[in-house]
């Protein structure tokens, strides 16, 4: 097996990181928010040598090595489908599974619902469906979109070493990760200044509230449209567990299959729980190679 490569798709906008031999079918692999490439940075070796393939881990525009949205642009998550199929254009895939972390698999959702002939498989990881709004607090959340609009961006996060800002993403993440598990992820979005420091390449802009969301109807009547079968492999420490919006966006879904393992919300790149992962997927891989035989 190759080791791992750097890429630059979409003329040079996104950066990516690749698995496996050229000449394997790919996946294309999403991370989440404020994460990046290296998400997937454990798994992804695991799953090229037992089922053969080459999965390619872009960076998201504003994250990793990626390129930030041009000045005056956002981060609605509608905007990141398009960079899926920029990507999927740019290697060359009229269709691929996809491989999808959180945010990642909220914004895969989205491309499966609209644009079925582009996604052959889902295997998503503690996420499904989208951030949602309900009708009624539609002002509410334009006004907090609007204030942060308002306000002076956030100057970019600088830390001494490495090991402080990786302490700094254990400290402050939005969910639980320890130090292990988030040094991959932090390494990738560091850029060492003239003064030895480091600093967080991540866009400030990722931190504003979305100016709109889809509503709950919206979200689940999307995930009602995809086609693709679904490999929905949750941590029990993790961000969906018995929520009855999870619960009713599983039920819209036809073709899903659910896995439960023991991790958090990261656990396909938590050094305990990577192997369970990457066994769920053999074992929904084995099941489809039976069905389409």
């Amino acid at each position: 097996m190759r080791e791992v490569e750097s890429l630059n798709l979409a003329h040079g906008r996104l950066a990516a990181l690749a698995w496996g031999d050229v000449d394997a079918p790919v996946w294309l692999a999403l991370h989440g928010w404020l994460d990046n490439a290296e998400s997937f940075s454990r798994l992804a070796p695991l799953l090229v040598e037992r089922l053969g393939i080459r999965i390619v881990a872009i960076d998201f525009p504003g994250h990793g090595r990626s390129q930030p949205r041009a000045e005056g642009g956002d981060y609605p998550i509608w905007e990141y489908t398009l960079d899926v199929l920029d990507a999927l254009d740019a290697l060359g895939l009229d269709s691929a599974p996809l491989l999808a972390h959180s945010m990642g698999a909220a914004v895969s959702c989205l491309v499966a619902a609209a644009m079925p002939e582009r996604v052959a498989r889902l295997v998503l990881i503690d996420g499904l469906g989208t951030l949602t709004t309900e009708v009624d607090d539609t002002a509410k959340q334009l006004r907090m979109g609007l204030i942060q609009r308002r306000r002076s961006r956030s100057s970019v996060p600088r830390y001494p070493d490495e090991a402080t800002a990786i302490a700094a993403r254990v400290a402050g993440g939005v969910t639980p990760i320890d130090a292990d598990t988030a040094a991959p992820l932090v390494r990738r979005n560091l850029d060492t200044e003239d003064d030895g420091r480091v600093r967080l390449r991540s866009d400030a802009r990722l931190l504003r509230p979305s100016l709109v969301r889809f509503t709950t109807e919206q979200m689940l009547s999307l995930l009602g449209n995809i086609e693709a079968p679904v490999l929905l492999i949750e941590g029990e420490q993790g961000i969906l567990a018995e929520r009855a919006y999870a619960q009713r966006a599983r039920d819209a879904i036809a073709r899903l299959t659910r896995v439960m393992l023991p991790g958090g919300h990261h656990l396909h790149l938590e050094a305990n729980a990577v192997d369970a992962v990457a066994e769920a997927i053999f074992a929904d891989s084995d099941e489809t190679t039976k069905r389409n035989a």
